[in-house]
């Protein structure tokens, strides 16, 4: 939406950006380049925890994919027209639209975590432990938005667009009391109202979807 232009893709298809297994995991300077997650928290009992992290996800809109567009664009050759579901190829001069660094979700986060060692026999859970843990997420969007729309100066700067709601479940291994290793499945909704899409502050998109993530971390414990 700008002073000049106000339509909807409908359905447009984007993708994640997924690099696999590699160093940059480990490597501090680059854990931003893969889709990585960061976490810190603190148990106020046994049970119960409390914590703040980001998730720093991809979003890639399919290039030269066809979308249904309906609005109006008006002073912006040779886009000019009204538009009512019109099929439209979706090229680079038309819209690119990416989160690639990245979607960046930066949220509180409540959880429990139970200890379910005696399932499989276990009786010394000092040296190993297995809990399951469950979560609820809430914060907000910072992303790093890639755009280029209507043939204007391409745009590429981190702008608050929007807020995160998410929830979680997981396995989580501890040895020696000290570190852990966790297997998660975790999902959210995200709603952006202010995304940045020019150097005007009056061009601006929104968007809101569903994600769902796979998450294997590795951390530590320690006493404060």
């Amino acid at each position: 939406m700008g002073d000049d232009y106000n339509f909807l893709v409908h359905n447009a298809v984007a993708h994640d950006k997924p690099k696999g297994w590699q160093m940059d995991y480990i490597i501090p300077s680059r854990m931003t380049i893969p889709q990585t997650n960061f976490k810190f928290g603190y148990f106020v009992t046994d049970k119960y925890s409390v914590s703040i992290g980001v998730d720093h996800m991809k979003y890639v809109m399919t290039q030269n994919q066809t979308a249904n567009i309906t609005g109006l664009i008006d002073g912006n050759p040779p886009f000019n027209g009204g538009y009512n579901a019109t099929p439209t190829v979706l090229t680079k001069e038309f819209l690119m639209f990416e989160h690639t660094d990245g979607l960046n979700y930066i949220y509180s986060e409540f959880a429990r975590q139970d200890d379910i060692s005696h399932w499989f026999g276990i009786k010394n859970t000092d040296k190993f432990q297995v809990n399951i843990n469950e979560g609820f997420g809430l914060g907000l969007l910072y992303p790093k938005t890639n755009t280029t729309l209507l043939g204007k100066e391409r745009y590429d700067e981190f702008h608050v667009s929007g807020y995160g709601t998410s929830i979680k479940a997981g396995i989580n291994l501890t040895f020696f009391k000290y570190f852990t290793i966790e297997g998660v499945l975790k999902g959210g909704y995200i709603n952006m109202q202010d995304i940045r899409t020019t150097q005007s502050k009056s061009d601006s998109a929104s968007q809101s979807f569903f994600f769902g993530e796979t998450i294997l971390a590795f951390g530590g414990i320690f006493k404060l």
